[in-house]
């Protein structure tokens, strides 16, 4: 086991897994190995033939369909996890959504709807989590979510969601500050590019990863696993003396981007 990573006797929640190539996955697995047990979700019926197999895999104990829009379904989550075991050590949130029509257009184009939708399952779900979590992390915790570089610069075809991970990434920050009494840090990882399900979404996304291979420093593009060491540490308690920060797993692009 290795003494820096080590999650023995630690239970987490993850959010967002969609199939075996997902960032939440690489994410898992790392907690997984580290010796957490784990709790995850899938989104709906049509989801949950690709996210079983994963969950078998790492061998969680509670699967449970989440999708944030459907009233009741996060609460749910949280109930059977307080149900069935009384606390939660960490929190991973890697779900983000955007009408495809509004992800396409430009931002000035993008309409009041679908701005709301998208901040409402990308970022105000965290902060849903984040209040959900407290009761169950009486002797602290870890909360981290999924973010990227297009949250504080402009990244061509990101459109909408970049300000939306700004949000995010600001809420972060407020969390942080407002539950550091309680021994709960938290924490953005903000990804370098990676071809998920969910990135296939953005259009032009095979162009922009090529111009991030380009541009980083070792010509490296991140990968799941990768990813999934960062949220390893950060759910560790070596990870606690960091709070309120977004924390770069993109191979040094935003240093040079």
């Amino acid at each position: 086991m290795n003494a820096v990573i080590d999650l023995a006797g630690k239970r987490g929640l993850v959010i967002g897994i969609a199939n075996q190539d997902s960032i939440a996955t690489g994410c898992a697995r790392h907690f997984r190995d580290a010796g957490a047990e784990l709790a995850v979700t899938y989104l709906n019926e049509r989801a949950e033939p690709f996210v079983r197999p994963v969950a078998e895999a790492l061998e969680a104990p509670i699967v449970l369909p989440c999708d944030v829009t459907r009233p009741g379904e996060l609460e749910a989550v949280f109930a059977r996890i307080a149900e069935d075991w009384g606390r939660l050590d960490f929190l991973l949130h890697s779900i983000a959504f955007a009408p495809r029509e509004d992800l396409h257009a430009s931002l000035v184009d993008c309409s009041a709807d679908g701005f709301s939708l998208a901040m409402n399952v990308s970022c105000h779900s965290f902060i849903r989590m984040a209040k959900l979590a407290l009761p169950l992390m009486s002797a602290g915790g870890s909360l981290m979510t999924v973010s990227f570089y297009g949250a504080e610069r402009v990244v061509s075809n990101y459109n909408v969601m970049g300000p939306v991970k700004a949000a995010l990434e600001s809420s972060v920050r407020y969390l942080a500050a407002d539950l550091a009494a309680r021994n709960i840090h938290v924490h953005a990882i903000s990804t370098g590019p990676v071809k998920t399900r969910a990135a296939s979404g953005i259009e032009h996304f095979d162009a922009l990863l090529d111009d991030v291979r380009e541009r980083t420093p070792a010509h490296h593009l991140v990968t799941i696993d990768e990813i999934g060491r960062v949220a390893a540490l950060l759910a560790s308690d070596a990870g606690r003396t960091l709070t309120g920060s977004t924390v770069y797993a993109d191979a040094g692009f935003h240093a040079v981007a």
